[in-house]
């Protein structure tokens, strides 16, 4: 299994840093934000839709 350590996540926040700079990374912070809520909002509602089929 792949794992990340502290040093792999240092390396890929400087290079993110590195590549958008330092004015863009609360825009793409935000945006991730938004997205794993929404993927987890659908997440829930898929698997609501499976209990209330498999009953």
């Amino acid at each position: 299994m792949f794992r990340v350590g502290m040093s792999e996540i240092l390396v890929l926040l400087l290079i993110v840093l590195l590549l958008f700079g330092a004015k863009r990374l609360p825009e793409i912070g935000k945006a991730l934000g938004k997205t794993l809520k929404e993927f987890r909002k659908v997440t829930k509602n898929l698997d609501e839709e499976d209990d209330s089929q498999s009953s």
